[in-house]
């Protein structure tokens, strides 16, 4: 019997490394082992006790049906209020697209603005499933190298140096998975006018916007309403599981990515989007921003042990819940040293080759979401191992 081909996409679709590297953490663990988790991008605070109590109301409700397409009125309009009241932006709800997930998202995004071959722009090194969802509808994802003198972001100069004849979209990520990294106003008005004068989209990551720990960096949509911007329940709110995120799409798109909505997802998941109306009341809001509080004070004391044991670490990270260092003092393999760490420390990490390809096996990414005794624990365990 032949065995159907696989499609050709399939060989530019790269698995996470850091799954592997999870994969034997859990083995090593069930064997009897310590491992310190620094490697995987998820909170490690439940949800907020109103979220969950929302949900369980609407199960008890029988809330369970489908939703509209566009998600439930009542969370559109609960975003837009968010965004007037922590953001003093004015996005109407029927511009507010709930999805499942940021993926849904960035996915129904890309599907109404590209045709093959089309080209998106975006740093490198960056989150690996944007340039894997550019490849899965047949565009074509140019990852732009990008270093500390940028703070690993793109800004106008490096677009329009890059710039191609199929390029039809930019893609931002603020702050910025894997480095934490923010785009402040200034650079982001200079993109949107570069975009906007070349006919591409502007897409703007911003799941991680809750997250910034500084001084407040504004939303896209508070530069143009022309942006796409993508936002998640899964980071600040703490709902990773709920799989739920949000689109604010540009006026003219809306019909278009309410079409796809409908024929991609139906609807988001209803009880999820039940439990997030939950997620912007104030006590929910309260326990946010506590430990929003708590992942910076995570982040200073790991930013400095990092530093201190060697690694360069030349931007300190403005938002988000990684660190993005550099290891070549070390190895010029990070996926063998983040093997090696596990291996012999007892610490998962990952690998800077999960983030592209520009300079990425110099670099290893700290994720600071485990409690601070495990962190210190992290570091004095590859302290050791360092000979340190």
């Amino acid at each position: 019997m032949k065995t159907p081909p696989l499609a050709a996409r399939m060989a530019e679709i790269a698995p996470f490394h850091v799954m592997a590297l999870l994969g034997r953490a859990r083995e090593l663990e069930a064997s009897g082992r310590s491992i310190i988790h620094m490697e995987i991008g998820e909170p490690d605070f439940p949800s907020p006790p109103a979220v969950i109590a929302a949900a369980q109301q609407a199960l008890a409700a029988g809330d369970t049906q489908y939703t509209p397409a566009l998600g439930l009125p009542a969370l559109r309009e609960a975003i837009a209020q968010y965004y007037r009241e922590q953001h003093g932006i004015a996005v109407p709800a029927r511009r507010i697209v709930v999805t499942a997930g940021a993926s849904g998202a960035l996915l129904m995004a890309l599907g109404v603005l590209l045709d093959r071959d089309s080209e998106v722009l975006m740093a490198d090194p960056g989150y690996p499933c944007n340039r894997h969802f550019v490849r899965f509808i047949e565009g074509q994802a140019r990852g732009i190298p990008v270093g500390p003198e940028t703070e690993y972001q793109l800004n106008a100069e490096l677009l329009a140096r890059h710039w191609g004849t199929n390029t039809r979209a930019v893609m931002l990520a603020t702050p910025s998975n894997p480095t934490g990294t923010v785009i402040d106003a200034e650079a982001m008005h200079e993109i949107a006018e570069l975009s906007e004068a070349r006919g591409a989209a502007l897409l703007v990551d911003e799941i991680y916007h809750g997250l910034i720990y500084e001084q407040a960096s504004p939303s896209a949509l508070a530069i143009t309403e022309q942006a796409f911007v993508i936002n998640s329940f899964s980071k600040y709110f703490c709902m990773t599981g709920w799989r739920l995120g949000w689109l604010v799409v540009p006026e003219a798109y809306l019909a278009e990515v309410e079409k796809l909505a409908q024929n991609l997802f139906i609807a988001a998941p209803t009880l999820s989007q039940h439990a997030a109306l939950a997620a912007f009341e104030p006590e929910s809001l309260a326990i946010l921003e506590a430990q929003k509080s708590v992942l910076r004070e995570r982040r200073d004391y790991l930013l400095n042990a990092l530093r201190g044991l060697g690694f360069q670490i030349p931007v300190s990270p403005q938002g988000a819940f990684y660190l993005y260092a550099d290891c070549s003092a070390f190895s010029e393999d990070s996926m063998s040293l983040a093997s090696a760490l596990l291996e012999e420390a007892g610490v998962a990490v990952t690998p800077g080759i999960d983030f592209g390809e520009h300079q990425s096996r110099y670099y290893l990414r700290f994720s600071y979401t485990t409690d601070l005794v495990q962190l210190q624990e992290g570091v004095a365990r590859i302290a050791a191992w360092l000979g340190k």
